[in-house]
């Protein structure tokens, strides 16, 4: 095991190797949330701080649940409810905090590159937990690991990314991330929401839905995502529903095996029909449960490392 970092910001911080072991160790996790006592006491005497600049619901609680099931103290900061309100910068606010003691700040803003910017204010390490539209990398391993779990072998995998991929955080991670396992990346949306360059050879864009979904392994569903104002780059919610839904009759030129991923919150009836959801042909659950084991890794391989 390489990763020697004191931060996790990027899927890029990874090598195939690294995603690899974040993910074996996430699987010895995993089987703590399933016994009767779901505690450990691997990161007793530590403190986390969760600093949410944005609404959250699935990544804040797993990181509230993974640390707890580690046995790290963990504080969650209402930003409404703070300093910040007042015109506090991030800068101070985290060099504040940081005067507590804490061991690792899990950071979520609506600025690209604002994770980045707190490692280099703080000694105590820094975990993604998604800024702007540049990454989601904790989210991007436990898509790697819902699929490993079905799959194995990431390699040669058809995986289609589909929707509003110009302003998705999670898409640009899990681009980088199952292209780094060698899997065939193939993006669909609207022309105005997909990215402008893609420098990786087995990253390609496709001309419609049928061939997105023709022969896929694995497709990635994403939302409109309304916060970035991707609704000023498409006519109305009727048109991209009409033309990029993912239906039954279009899912049926899937692999048979397909797996339907998605990181919420789903927009039923948008992105994807619901008779779909509620016949339980997506992995959304899963993805959810893999959650807090892929974050329980995180702070174990970033904690772990530090002295005490």
């Amino acid at each position: 095991m390489s990763f020697n970092k004191k931060d996790f910001i990027s899927i890029n911080d990874l090598t195939a190797s690294d995603i690899h072991h974040f993910i074996e160790i996430a699987k010895e996790f995993k089987k703590v949330s399933l016994k009767g006592i779901k505690k450990v006491p691997t990161l007793r005497g530590k403190t986390a701080i969760n600093l949410f600049y944005e609404p959250s619901t699935r990544t804040r609680l797993s990181f509230e649940i993974a640390q707890k099931r580690l046995s790290a103290d963990s504080l969650n900061i209402a930003v409404s409810q703070s300093s910040v309100i007042k015109g506090e910068s991030l800068r101070d606010t985290i060099l504040n905090l940081e005067s507590m003691n804490p061991d690792v700040f899990v950071i979520r803003h609506g600025e690209s590159g604002a994770a980045y910017f707190v490692s280099e204010v703080t000694k105590a390490s820094v975990i993604n937990a998604g800024d702007g539209t540049n990454e989601h990398p904790t989210q991007c391993l436990l898509d790697i690991m819902t699929v490993m779990e079905k799959k194995g072998d990431i390699k040669s995998l058809k995986v289609s990314v589909i929707g509003d991929i110009c302003h998705s955080r999670v898409a640009r991670s899990d681009i980088y991330g199952f292209a780094k396992l060698g899997a065939e990346i193939c993006l669909y949306g609207p022309h105005s929401l997909l990215p402008k360059l893609i420098e990786l050879k087995n990253v390609r864009i496709a001309e419609s839905m049928e061939e997105a979904l023709r022969h896929a392994d694995v497709v990635i569903m994403l939302r409109i995502q309304k916060e970035r104002a991707s609704y000023y780059f498409i006519p109305s919610i009727e048109e991209y529903r009409n033309f990029f839904q993912l239906t039954p009759s279009l899912l049926s030129l899937s692999a048979k095996d397909v797996m339907i991923l998605h990181p919420g919150p789903v927009n039923r009836d948008v992105e994807i029909a619901g008779s779909i959801i509620d016949d339980n042909k997506t992995h959304i659950f899963k993805q959810v449960e893999n959650g807090v084991a892929i974050r329980m890794a995180c702070l174990y391989i970033l904690l772990s490392r530090q002295k005490n």
